[in-house]
């Protein structure tokens, strides 16, 4: 018989770096999940990955136990740690903090390709540059 699902959470969590303080342990704990169990496992699943934000889909169940899928970063997160720079522009179409190359572009898009909706590389791409382009980010 199927466990019966109580609730599913997304977290966005620093790869390697989970821990039962906020905001984890107060999401998780009203649920009665065991938060230090997820936090180990998590961790061990991501420590390659060390403080890159990496999202989670938490599937809680009836009987208290838990299972999880981790999500490649957001596309800003591989975008700012591409090009090395702390955030996107304050004021995207005024003010540009960076510029993708088309190489850079197509490292990202490959990265992200199991989250998106597309096989294709272009149309993969078109999406990163959308994100680029509300960063303040230009491209070649």
């Amino acid at each position: 018989m199927a466990k019966e699902i109580m609730r599913k959470v997304k977290l966005q969590i620093p790869a390697g770096q989970a821990s039962p303080a906020p905001p984890i342990g107060p999401t998780l704990s009203p649920l009665g999940i065991d938060v230090k169990a997820f936090c180990d496992q998590f961790n061990d699943k991501t420590k390659e990955g060390q403080g890159v934000v990496t999202p989670v889909l938490l599937t809680i169940y009836e009987d208290r136990s838990f299972e999880f899928i981790t999500r490649t970063p957001p596309v800003g997160e591989l975008i700012r740690r591409e090009l090395k720079i702390k955030k996107g522009s304050d004021r995207p179409n005024l003010d540009k903090v960076g510029k993708l190359s088309d190489e850079q572009l197509t490292k990202i898009a490959e990265i992200k390709m199991p989250d998106l909706n597309t096989t294709d590389i272009e149309k993969a791409k078109e999406i990163i540059k959308g994100t680029a382009k509300q960063m303040g980010i230009e491209y070649d």
